[in-house]
């Protein structure tokens, strides 16, 4: 039986995975965290997607133990701003989508209309990010909508296979303290922390990781290794020599440029969402933190040099930029062939990475961890769980390049050569056909990515209506239809989305409570 793991890196995958076995473990695993105090993590601020509660949850945590001391805030959607043209924007909202008489609402807004806005006129969300609003009233109860919280239910043991609704939010954090206070969580629980620099990694005859020679501590050894290594992947990469899939053909955005942005959010409030913000060479990214603003552009050397891309974050932020340092960072796009190989196990940006449009960062990594722990290897190394759990992590982050990909071929924006290159790259073959359903019926199950990834029909739906360069049209059944049911249903959204932001207290309002 495996009885012992070293993971090579803190940070927010080395923590989060060192955290998690401890608490799946206890102490029948022995598990050490190895990290270098010249190494530095890319620690910008971290979005989420909803399914994050579940990690908390499974370490029995509440928001009131870990939010206050990583700077979080709420986040109910995405906002993607100058995706169809200059001045439009629309949301992705963690909110499935209503059903009348069979047929889902968004169907019935293409037929009947509304206001001019898909978004607002079939979903809550959107109205309470527009009003900077809390999801939880001052009393802690969460507002009206589909999911239904059990204030019995003891934070403990659940994970993404129990993900059977849409919860209505994920968090924005700094992930810098994150990882330290999920540092302090494991440690506290007997994980063993080791600051030093490892020097060398020798493989036994088969291959297989033997040990990692570190400067000032010796020879560490274990029955499994974990590369939490960041893009280095040191392990996986180097030591093993396992194969890189890039996915730069397709996703091309390969730099970033981020800012830490001090703000005074009595004064700016908080708008629960992170923003997208397209720009001639990719997009920048806006996360409201409790005291700053974690913000960043994304994307591709082949269109834009450092420099520039700076320029343009600058500008975009305004005086507040003035004197603060900017952090380029260099990214790997793409996945390890194979993200477990003989006795290491690659998490994090080690095994792959997307770009952050969508917050599927921390996702990745979390399922990545869940998997682990399900497919935990035994005394025999039965392939089969490496070779399934192979499986699962590689079809999770293809299906996340594929919606990634739907945003830039999707995008009516073609105004440079950028632009109009997007609509040009390959895709995956299979997302080709579906693209081409989508002209003729909205995203439904039958015809969006088939294996786990986290995104559900509803998103793909969210990204065809809002990004308009997809020709779409609405059943012709509903033409048959009486309507009358739709459009009160339609009313009903906006009379509910109203009550709402009249009651609801504001996200600074409420985390002030919360701290």
């Amino acid at each position: 039986m495996t009885q012992s793991v070293v993971i090579l890196g803190g940070g927010t995958a080395g923590w989060m995975t060192a955290s998690y076995l401890r608490a799946a473990f206890a102490d029948r695993v022995d598990i050490t965290v190895v990290e270098s105090r010249r190494i530095g993590t890319i620690g910008v601020g971290e979005a989420t997607f909803s399914t994050v509660r579940h990690f908390f949850d499974y370490l029995g945590l509440s928001e009131a133990d870990w939010m206050p001391e990583c700077n979080g805030t709420y986040k109910l959607a995405v906002r993607l701003e100058n995706w169809r043209a200059p001045g439009t924007y629309f949301y992705h909202p963690f909110e499935r989508m209503r059903v009348v008489d069979g047929v889902p609402l968004t169907d019935w807004w293409q037929k009947v209309g509304g206001t001019g806005s898909f978004d607002r006129d079939c979903f809550l969300i959107p109205w309470l990010c527009d009003a900077k609003a809390s999801p939880r009233y001052l009393d802690h109860r969460l507002f009206e909508q589909d999911f239904d919280e059990d204030p019995d239910r003891p934070l403990y043991r659940t994970t993404l296979a129990e993900q059977n609704t849409q919860f209505p939010y994920a968090y924005h954090f700094d992930a810098s303290l994150l990882a330290d206070f999920l540092c302090r969580y494991a440690v506290g629980r007997g994980v063993h922390r080791i600051i030093d620099d490892v020097v060398d990694v020798r493989l036994d005859e088969r291959g297989w990781i033997d040990r990692l020679v570190t400067r000032e501590h010796g020879d560490l050894t274990a029955d499994l290794y974990v590369d939490c290594s960041g893009f280095r992947s040191r392990l996986l990469g180097d030591a093993l020599g396992e194969p890189f899939v890039s996915f730069q053909d397709s996703l091309p955005n390969d730099r970033a440029v981020a800012l830490r942005v001090p703000v005074d959010t009595a004064v700016r409030g908080i708008r629960p969402c992170t923003t997208a913000t397209a720009q001639d060479a990719g997009w920048i990214w806006t996360i409201p933190l409790y005291d700053r603003i974690g913000t960043g552009y994304v994307y591709a050397a082949d269109y834009c040099e450092p420099e520039e891309a700076e320029r343009v974050l600058r500008d975009f932020v305004g005086p507040a930029a003035a004197d603060l340092e900017a952090n380029h960072i260099r990214m790997r796009i793409g996945r390890s062939h194979r993200a477990w190989v003989n006795n290491c196990v690659g998490i994090g940006l080690s095994a792959g990475f997307v770009e952050p449009l969508q917050s599927t960062g921390i996702f990745l990594i979390q399922h990545a961890i869940e998997q682990l722990v399900r497919y935990f290897p035994g005394t025999d190394r039965d392939p089969v769980l490496r070779d399934t759990y192979n499986l699962s992590t590689a079809r999770a982050i293809e299906g996340v390049r594929e919606f990634l990909i739907l945003h830039y071929r999707g995008a009516a924006r073609a105004d440079n050569d950028y632009w109009r290159d997007a609509k040009k790259r390959p895709v995956p073959e299979d997302m080709a056909v579906r693209m081409e359903q989508w002209q003729s019926k909205l995203p439904d199950n039958d015809t969006t990515y088939p294996y786990y990834h986290a995104f559900e029909p509803y998103s793909y739906v969210c990204m065809a209506l809002g990004l308009g360069g997809i020709p779409l049209r609405h059943p012709p059944a509903l033409d048959l239809l009486d309507t009358r049911a739709a459009r009160a249903e339609l009313t009903r959204v906006r009379e509910q989305a109203r009550k709402l932001v009249d009651t609801l207290p504001s996200q600074v309002e409420y985390l002030s409570g919360l701290r």
